[in-house]
């Protein structure tokens, strides 16, 4: 990297291409999308207009975080839905120079309105390949609070939706009273079936949900993953391992997981040697955007750019991507970092 990197101009975060490894795809409904959404639905009284809309996204907690989740989903009812939400998204992504993603879906969520999991998935890739500049593969979320069973046959039906790009499973929804053991031969399902996998640990409970995680689903990258900074043995188990954590700080401190940016134990991770990718998780729902968590990192730890193009990089190699897509992201990062001097 070019040694000037106290020259390089603020934007040039905005401007790099960068990949994210942690977002939902309902949780990136860009607002005028939503508010679409929410109007053709016929409207929510507690929704009169836009800004009462914004002031949706504010949060007392974790769990009134879930409810405000739950509320938003409830307006994707069919598969047009779903292929609105898809362009919508990938343009929003490509806005922001992300040039690669792989993104959640939960279509757990949505069997309530009669929608199958495979013409969701068959209905998000239509919408997302209305946008060319930018690459999004599919991550199934098997939604821990529906249990292992619904879970199991969630993944089936994934694996019928493969053509549609989808490459992993997750195991996102209520971490504390639905653990990550009982899902095992889930996950051991589907390496068979040739998923990666992920799971949320380590946002809404400790560091034992972690451990679960890492031991009984033997997953190859964990969602947030922050609160295993509570037990040195876990840090060191992941550096070990090189497991790669999907860190989303701004989420963290939306949601109250963690009190302040000051005291997110991000920094402390990556001096551990873990390996850490930055993301928004759903940056529609926190107002935030990728430049912008990397920004507000640098700010408050008074990092390096070395440090954030190491972030952009670990992101790459963390990525489920094919290995000539990741050389692809790579050379097409440092061509960017040389033109711009960074």
């Amino acid at each position: 990297m070019n040694s000037n990197a106290e020259k390089a101009g603020p934007g040039w975060v905005e401007r790099a291409p960068k990949v994210e490894l942690h977002l939902h795809l309902e949780g990136a409904i860009p607002p005028g999308a939503l508010w679409e959404l929410i109007q053709g639905h016929g409207g929510d009284p507690g929704v009169p207009n836009r800004e009462a809309l914004a002031n949706r996204f504010r949060y007392r907690d974790f769990p009134h975080f879930i409810e405000t989740w739950v509320w938003k989903n409830g307006f994707l009812r069919t598969y047009d839905d779903f292929r609105l939400v898809g362009e919508a998204v990938a343009r929003d992504l490509a806005a922001q120079q992300i040039v690669y993603a792989e993104a959640f879906f939960s279509p757990a969520d949505f069997f309530r309105h009669g929608l199958e999991t495979q013409r969701i998935a068959e209905a998000l890739r239509e919408g997302l390949s209305r946008c060319s500049e930018t690459t999004v593969a599919l991550i199934g979320d098997l939604v821990r609070d529906f249990g292992p069973e619904r879970a199991m046959r969630t993944l089936r039906e994934l694996h019928e939706a493969r053509d549609r790009g989808v490459i992993g499973i997750g195991l996102g929804g209520s971490e504390k009273p639905f653990p990550a053991a009982p899902f095992a031969p889930v996950f051991e399902e589907a390496r068979r079936l040739g998923f990666r996998t992920t799971a949320h640990a380590g946002e809404a409970d400790g560091p034992e949900s972690v451990r679960q995680a890492i031991e009984a689903l033997h997953v190859d990258r964990i969602g947030h993953g922050v609160r295993a900074a509570e037990d040195r043995t876990l840090v060191a188990l992941l550096a070990e391992r090189k497991i790669p954590l999907e860190v989303c700080p701004t989420s963290n401190v939306s949601t109250g997981i963690v009190p302040s940016w000051e005291e997110h134990p991000v920094c402390s991770l990556i001096d551990a040697g873990v390996p850490v990718t930055i993301n928004t998780d759903d940056p529609k729902m926190f107002g935030v955007s990728l430049a912008e968590e990397y920004g507000r990192l640098q700010e408050t730890f008074s990092l390096p750019d070395e440090s954030i193009v190491k972030r952009i990089e670990e992101a790459i190699d963390a990525s489920w991507a094919s290995a000539s897509t990741k050389a692809s992201l790579l050379s097409r990062l440092r061509t960017y970092l040389d033109e711009e001097e960074v």
